[in-house]
């Protein structure tokens, strides 16, 4: 929508709409930090292996 594209006019979305994208947008966050955290833990493991290997 052009309301999405931030050509709309201000206060043009209800508070519904606004909330709906709030939730969508924490839901994808919270993805995103555990997507995070799990490549964290698989570098550090492979990291390791990796030194393991060179001695």
């Amino acid at each position: 929508t052009a309301a999405r594209k931030g050509l709309g006019t201000p206060g043009s979305r209800t508070v519904a709409e606004l909330e709906s994208e709030i939730l969508q947008l924490r839901k994808a966050l919270n993805e995103a930090r555990l997507e995070r955290d799990i490549l964290k833990k698989a570098t550090a493991y492979f990291a390791q292996e990796s030194l393991k290997n060179t001695r």
